[in-house]
Formats: structure tokens, C-alpha cells, sequence
């Protein structure tokens, strides 16, 4: 069975800290329970309490997923203050950091994270750990190499809901910026009208901030109630967000 626990920045870990409690990041632990080996995805703000946070689960660390560059999820230069991220994580544990190959670039400008430090997953691709898997669903527009995980259990009944990890793709009751270095907004258009149409309803949003009403959500919910998953073409998006 798959593990998923959602730790929201300055309060489950960083605690103390002004500017990551302003942020309001959630970093996620996926695991698997019968093998207690686990991903972070976007452990940043606070290695160590992070790690500890792991091992208080009862879990060990297999490897950190990240949704994409951005140092609030991978770590580097922040508006001028240095986040802890990816990079310290592996640099205390030598964990692999799975990231979508657009990123690569950006990672190593931004959060001191080499080509070799990096393991590259294509689009589509399925990472395994135990019985857990997370399909790498890429979802450009926020970022290049922005991309989503879907998680679930192979050993579960087929019907049994999946859970979209959704990064910075799509929120609560929003999406992410369009007007960063690096984003294009045709391109999240795509990704939440096109890219993650396929899901199915029941599918559980786990968003990358604490920006909406609620810490989770459901595709059904979003689709229904979601401003940004509900223009009526590209043309209409452009028209406010391009």
C-alpha cells in the first residue's frame, strides 16, 4: 500500500522559519508500506528536519521526485536567500534526484544540481518502488520541464482512486504563474486542458502550495469549481493570462 504523507513548510517542518511559513510549501513523502522505503517529492527549506520527519514515518529514503526547478521545491537562490533543497538531501544521504531533463539547466544554475547528480525520467515514464508507482506525467507551462506524479498501488484493486502529486501544474482552486523565466502559457493551457484531461474524476489532487480553501482536493472538485480548468478555448486563456 502507498504511503502518502503532506508536510506544509514552517509548520511540519522549518518551523521557525519566517519566509518559508510565508511560502507555504508542501513537501510529500511516498512510500512504500511493506518495503518502508520512500521518495520525497520537493524536499526543500529543511533537510534535516525533512529527514527526520522520514524517519519518524518509519520509512528510508529511496530517492526525492522534483516537480520541477523553481527554489522554493528544489532549493538555490531565492530572491537572494539560499533554500536548502535537493542538493543537501543528497548530499547527506547520496539518494538519486529523479527530474524531467528540460529542467536540467535550470537545476544547475539555480540549485547546484549537476547533470551527474541528476536522474532524468522521460514523459509517461513509471517509477517503481515496491508495489508504489508514480507515472511521470509532463505538464510544461509553469516550467519547461514541469511535471506531475500519479501515484498508486499495482498490488490494488484497479477502481481504487489515484493521487496526482501536482507540483505547481495545478492548485486548489488555481494554477501556476504563467509569467515567470521560463514559463509559457499556451503550454499550461495544454497541460491542464489537454495533458491531464484523461484523468479520471476521482483522481486525489495533492498541490505543491497551501494556496486554496482546502490542502487537498479531488479532479472531479477542480473541474467543477476551478476557474482555470474551465476557459473555453486557448484563445479565451490567452485573452486573460497570455
Amino acid at each position: 500500500m502507498p504511503k502518502i504523507e503532506q508536510w506544509l513548510s514552517g509548520q511540519d517542518f522549518a518551523r521557525g522559519d519566517f519566509q518559508a511559513a510565508q511560502m507555504r510549501n508542501f513537501v510529500y513523502l511516498v512510500g512504500d508500506s511493506d518495503s518502508r522505503r520512500a521518495w520525497l517529492v520537493d524536499p526543500t527549506w529543511d533537510a534535516d528536519g525533512l529527514l527526520r520527519n522520514v524517519e519518524t514515518a518509519g520509512f528510508a529514503l529511496a530517492g526525492v521526485l522534483l516537480t520541477h526547478w523553481h527554489p522554493d521545491h528544489a532549493g538555490g537562490d531565492l530572491y537572494g536567500l539560499q533554500v536548502e533543497g535537493a542538493a543537501r538531501v543528497r548530499e547527506i544521504t547520496g539518494v538519486p534526484v529523479f527530474a524531467h531533463r528540460d529542467e536540467a539547466a535550470w537545476l544547475a544554475r539555480s540549485a547546484g544540481l549537476r547533470e551527474t547528480d541528476l536522474t532524468f525520467f522521460d514523459s509517461d515514464q513509471v517509477l517503481e518502488l515496491g508495489a508504489v508507482r508514480a507515472r511521470c506525467l509532463y505538464a510544461p507551462g509553469h516550467t519547461s520541464g514541469s511535471t506531475c506524479f500519479l501515484v498508486w498501488d499495482e498490488s490494488a484493486p484497479a477502481e481504487r482512486p489515484r493521487t496526482l502529486v501536482s507540483g505547481d501544474v495545478l492548485f486548489v482552486g488555481a494554477c501556476g504563474r504563467v509569467d515567470l523565466p521560463g514559463s509559457d502559457p499556451r503550454e499550461m493551457y495544454r497541460s491542464l486542458h489537454e495533458r491531464l484531461a484523461g484523468l479520471p474524476d476521482d483522481t486525489i489532487v495533492y498541490p505543491g502550495h497551501d494556496y486554496g480553501e482546502r490542502p487537498a482536493s479531488t479532479l472531479a472538485e477542480e473541474r467543477r469549481t476551478n476557474p482555470y480548468l474551465n476557459f473555453a478555448s486557448l484563445e479565451s486563456w490567452m485573452r486573460q493570462m497570455g
